[in-house]
């Protein structure tokens, strides 16, 4: 893999010096630019592509939360911030990792190997022009092949996966998100905040709990049942 490009955003110089230290230091890292001012920084990210940004939370002008959601096509971000609250916020909105100040070098490769990975994951079907039917995922130290089209449903917990099949379960360090956008939108869907299910997968609705086929019953988001019923060819 080509070393990923990077910016780093942090309106306090020490803060940002030091994660730019830590980039230089990781051989598959590259910096591109730092900033010190994040509207400066929106702008740069809309005129130039970047792999991965390294982003304070809390700034003046704009935060790193509204930074994210005013990019169309954000790329992987690390926030880095002094409050463990901001964590599930972040983790919602598609966030890689999230470390907090100040920032341990062991911490900061663990954040950027999870970046890898994801990045790693999305390019391999465009690399060798193989439909995406199957992806390898880190569990337990060791690398599992999983075939897509036998996941029953993907369940976000915490900084990790469950990934459910019917004879096995895995558990890998990835977010929801992520596999979001790995899995077919015709076949999967995400029924709500913290799972994404087979279609094949269902074998009954009651209400607004949705009951798959090993028995698992998971609750529809309201504002997710009129797509979920659309999909399943329910009128």
């Amino acid at each position: 893999m080509e070393k990923l490009s990077c910016i780093v955003i942090d309106d306090e110089p020490i803060g940002r010096e030091v994660i730019e230290t830590f980039v230089k230091d990781i051989s598959f890292l590259n910096l591109s630019a730092s900033f010190g001012d994040p509207v400066e920084a929106l702008s740069y990210l809309q005129e130039n592509p970047v792999d991965l940004v390294f982003s304070d939370i809390q700034m003046p002008k704009i935060n790193g939360m509204e930074l994210v959601r005013s990019l169309t096509k954000p790329p992987l971000i690390i926030f880095i911030t002094a409050h463990r609250d901001f964590a599930l916020d972040g983790f919602d909105e598609g966030v890689t990792d999230y470390l907090i100040k100040p920032v341990r070098f062991d911490r900061f490769i663990k954040a950027v190997n999870r970046a890898r990975e994801r990045i790693s994951i999305k390019q391999t079907p465009t690399e060798s022009q193989a439909p995406a039917d199957k992806i390898f995922i880190k569990s337990e130290g060791k690398l599992v092949r999983i075939l897509l089209k036998e996941i029953i449903y993907v369940e976000a917990q915490g900084d990790y996966l469950k990934i459910v099949l019917p004879s096995a379960e895995y558990t890998t360090q990835l977010t929801l998100k992520s596999m979001d956008e790995i899995l077919d939108q015709q076949t999967f869907f995400r029924v709500q905040r913290s799972f994404i299910l087979n279609l094949e997968s269902v074998k009954s609705i009651n209400g607004n709990r949705v009951e798959l086929v090993n028995g698992k019953t998971i609750s529809i988001a309201l504002n997710k049942k009129e797509e979920l019923f659309n999909l399943l060819g329910i009128k």
